[in-house]
């Protein structure tokens, strides 16, 4: 290599812009495109083929410019087209409106065929744009429409073809998890779907512990125990509220001991209402230890969305579980202790608790 090749290759490694491209930043396109001179093609610093030499490499702030200096667009990523994500942004959602409208649900050969990827491309890039598997958003979309038809249709079992189920037997095998109540009972709006709840007080003010036939089903904090109960009641509106027994005390005291020691852990069988990606996010938050706190950004990375870091936060602040799932272990990226629905203060005690203890 020539002495002035060598300063060339230098000099584009200085630039920030060469890093940008080694590490295929796609949040850099269209802010800058790249040019190879030994392959004459530009693009966009996202682009997935093999680095080039860096003394091949020209910088341009346009398509234009690499164009006028004659270089052609390449046919990987497209720089002068749409981007790659939004390209697959808009193939998914083409997917996603397909699967609202057929039954049954379509194969994942007949998807990847309609979308023309292979399999595996079709399932990475699914899960990366909608947070969820084709399968698991097929389900979601059935699940919606049930719950819609059971409030439309003359009888259950009508509902149930209607939202595109094959059997009826297949159904009821679900519908516990669907609608965390039997079919009928849901038809009635919740009415008659017992829910025993009680009151206490531990060191963080007030606590209300609901628990249905499945498990637990609400831990709300505050210090109003009289809104609290209307929280309930908004959350569980046709459900019969039974004030708890002898029994349901002593599982309100182990809550609360859950609180005021956390290294005892939570190990109560749970009563979990969410859609698919809450429920995926609440699984998650579960696998933080205590004592130990993670981004909303390594969330969204742990759940396979890297960029759905405003749906992560908001399925935090959707938990209707406290401490339970543990939702106050999640921090802003900066470290800082903030976003908790019963209060940031509540959230650093907790936090505090729980490094104490472990």
């Amino acid at each position: 290599m020539s002495a002035r090749t060598e300063e060339r290759a230098a000099e584009v490694v200085r630039n920030p812009r060469w890093a940008i491209i080694v590490a295929r930043d796609p949040r850099s396109d269209g802010k800058f495109y790249y040019a190879v001179k030994t392959t004459g093609v530009y693009c966009r610093p996202s682009c997935a083929a093999r680095t080039p030499r860096p003394e091949n490499v020209t910088f341009y702030s346009s398509t234009k410019g690499a164009e006028n200096a004659g270089f052609r667009a390449c046919k990987r990523c497209r720089p002068n087209g749409a981007s790659l994500a939004v390209e697959q942004a808009r193939r998914v959602g083409e997917l996603c409106q397909f699967l609202e409208r057929v039954e049954p649900t379509p194969s994942l050969e007949e998807l990847a065929k309609r979308a023309g990827w292979s399999v595996y491309h079709l399932h990475r890039v699914f899960r990366a744009v909608t947070g969820l598997t084709p399968k698991a958003y097929a389900a979601g979309r059935r699940a919606e429409r049930v719950r819609g038809k059971l409030g439309q249709s003359r009888t259950v079992t009508e509902a149930i073809y209607d939202a595109g189920y094959n059997s009826s037997g297949r159904f009821y095998e679900e519908a516990n998890g669907v609608l965390g109540m039997t079919p009928r009972t849901f038809r009635a709006g919740g009415a008659r779907a017992e829910i025993r709840f009680a009151v206490g007080e531990c060191s963080l003010g007030s606590i209300l512990v609901a628990a249905s036939a499945r498990g637990v089903c609400a831990i709300l904090l505050g210090n109003d125990p009289a809104k609290l109960t209307r929280d309930l009641e908004d959350r569980f509106p046709r459900a019969e509220l039974v004030g708890g027994d002898a029994d349901f005390e002593r599982l309100v005291a182990r809550v609360v001991g859950m609180i005021e020691a956390p290294k005892v852990g939570f190990d109560l069988p749970l009563d979990v209402r969410g859609t698919a990606f809450q429920e995926r996010v609440w699984r998650a938050l579960r696998k933080i230890p205590a004592g130990s706190t993670a981004t909303y950004t390594e969330i969204a990375k742990r759940i396979g969305v890297p960029k759905a870091v405003r749906a992560v936060a908001r399925a935090c602040g959707a938990n209707p579980l406290a401490v339970a799932i543990p939702c106050h272990r999640v921090v802003r990226a900066d470290g800082d202790i903030s976003g908790y629905r019963w209060g940031v203060e509540r959230k650093r005690a907790l936090l505090r608790r729980e490094r104490a203890a472990s």
